[in-house]
């Protein structure tokens, strides 16, 4: 049998790296509402749960086997919120838990009175900057995987009335939609840390014109109207995102049931969280995005030295029944090296690396295999 001869790796001999794939995601809105509408108002691709808490949106009908998840939607208020206490409130307690779970995950507790923090961000919302009234976009992991890439969020919303929210006859002469984006946020700037993770500012842009579509959206800079966690995949909107749009919600869109016109603070208030949900759904036009897949390795540097490996370790490598060497006694040895065998300090093989093509070897030459393992 051949002597199976092994090369100890050193510390200098093994590095790592990582290393970031970004794909591009594209919703249209049309997944959203519309897409899968039966008879009447009924959405096969819209799931509710009678908890009534939040809805799904899949990119087929639900109940089919090649359906998949690709966002929920929920709303909700803090206690401190000035929607919370309405004469008409549906739903109050659900809403206010919805948005204490989200507050809990995202920002943890106070240090000082051990109470959960509210979504207390510079938005420059409100004059406080806090959102205590919020619609939240949890994203599926099948589409963000191991994160949004920070400045490639855009989220356009259309904003006219419930019958015809892409219409601006009922707006100024502005146009219909909205755009929300992170441009501000990047890779090493523009974000903040907290404890759901990093974070960054969503601001309402300018409509198809160029101009503010609201009289409340003045000034040079862009509104906050929102966050976006990007390893958690949650977008947040506040409800002034919504600010001055005519007849937000008009009931149930499920029931059939008179339309009543709601603003947006009425329908967080009177309308359950289905309704208000069904009521932003109509409005999203599109929303995409950049993911990110974080690839670590693990790099080995297997150094053939020019003494070593010069015979075939290949029991099979015989003539006459003897392991070959070379056939006249002036022959340099010549071997070929197909396989990389990584081994443990017990000798167990642990990985095996197989080369695109065999490498001559020879005594007069030192070859170096780059062996990546990714995971």
């Amino acid at each position: 049998m051949a002597v199976i001869n092994y090369e100890p790796l050193r510390s200098m001999d093994v590095t790592t790296t990582k290393t970031l794939l970004h794909e591009s995601i594209p919703l249209t809105g049309t997944i959203a509402s519309g897409t899968y509408k039966e008879s009447g108002e009924t959405e096969t691709n819209i799931k509710n749960y009678t908890h009534g808490m939040f809805q799904s949106v899949y990119d087929y009908p639900f109940l089919s086997s090649s359906a998949n998840h690709i966002f929920d939607l929920s709303i909700g208020y803090a206690k401190s919120s000035t929607l919370t206490g309405a004469v008409s409130a549906v739903q109050e307690s659900k809403k206010i838990n919805v948005y204490n779970q989200f507050s809990q995950v995202m920002m943890g507790y106070t240090s000082s009175t051990n109470t959960i923090r509210e979504f207390e961000l510079d938005l420059t919302l409100d004059q406080t900057g806090s959102m205590r009234d919020a619609f939240f976009i949890p994203l599926s992991r099948l589409l963000y995987k191991d994160e949004i890439k920070p400045g490639t969020f855009s989220m356009t919303l259309l904003t006219g009335s419930w019958d015809n929210p892409g219409s601006s006859a009922q707006k100024s002469a502005s146009g219909s939609a909205i755009i929300i984006t992170d441009a501000s946020a990047s890779s090493n700037a523009g974000t903040t840390s907290t404890m759901g993770g990093d974070y960054g500012v969503l601001y309402r842009r300018y409509g198809p014109n160029g101009s503010y579509l609201y009289s409340g959206a003045t000034g040079s800079s862009d509104m906050g109207v929102g966050v976006i966690f990007y390893q958690a995949g949650i977008v947040i909107l506040s409800t002034a995102s919504f600010d001055g749009t005519p007849v937000f919600n008009s009931g149930s869109i499920l029931s059939g049931a008179s339309p009543t016109p709601m603003t947006v603070a009425q329908s967080f208030t009177s309308a359950s969280i289905s309704g208000s949900c069904n009521a932003l759904r109509k409005r999203i036009a599109n929303i995409s995005f950049n993911n990110s897949t974080q690839i670590n390795s693990t790099i080995y540097f297997c150094r053939v030295p020019h003494n070593k490996y010069n015979h075939s370790a290949n029991p099979t490598y015989l003539s006459s029944s003897q392991i070959r060497v070379k056939n006249i006694a002036s022959d340099t040895p010549v071997s070929y090296l197909t396989t990389v065998g990584l081994y443990s300090s017990n000798n167990e093989l642990l990985a095996v690396a197989k080369l695109s093509e065999p490498l001559k070897k020879e005594p007069i030459n030192e070859i170096t295999l780059r062996v990546r393992l990714d995971y």
